[in-house]
């Protein structure tokens, strides 16, 4: 997230779509961070809707440490798993965009799940459901 704010102080919704997550998902993790002292929500002076998220001192010092960090991250990560990969996970040039998790399925493959709708025993008090006295019918799950 500190990877995408301004110097100015950006809005919550602006950091959301840099970073291509929820408005609710960055709301939450921004404040989280206000919580541990690494971001504070100013008014903004422009809308008085809207809130700017600036870094404190403390945030301030863990970016540069995280900024001293990441490239050594990176070496190391290619060599363990190949240049060509590691690009391709980071979603550099010289690498295919990363691919959602569900994707990396080998071809053939299924998802590990029953196709059909299977009975399972009511024992197996994990998977039970109200309303189901002796077995509990465990579907597809996506």
């Amino acid at each position: 997230m500190f990877q995408y704010l301004d110097d100015t102080g950006t809005t919550v919704t602006a950091l959301a779509e840099r970073a291509q997550v929820t408005k609710q998902a960055m709301a939450e993790l921004v404040q989280h961070l206000e919580a541990h002292g690494y971001v504070t929500r100013t008014p903004d002076p422009t809308d008085r809707r809207a809130k700017l998220v600036r870094p404190t001192d403390r945030g301030r010092e863990l970016l540069a440490i995280a900024r001293e960090l990441v490239p050594a991250l990176d070496e190391r990560v290619s060599r363990i798993i190949g240049a060509e990969r590691g690009a391709r996970a980071q979603g550099r040039p010289g690498g295919d965009p990363p691919r959602h998790r569900r994707d990396r399925r080998r071809p053939g493959r299924g998802s590990g799940f029953p196709r059909s709708l299977t009975t399972v025993p009511a024992r197996n008090r994990a998977f039970s459901t109200r309303g189901c006295a002796n077995s509990t019918i465990v579907g597809k799950h996506r």
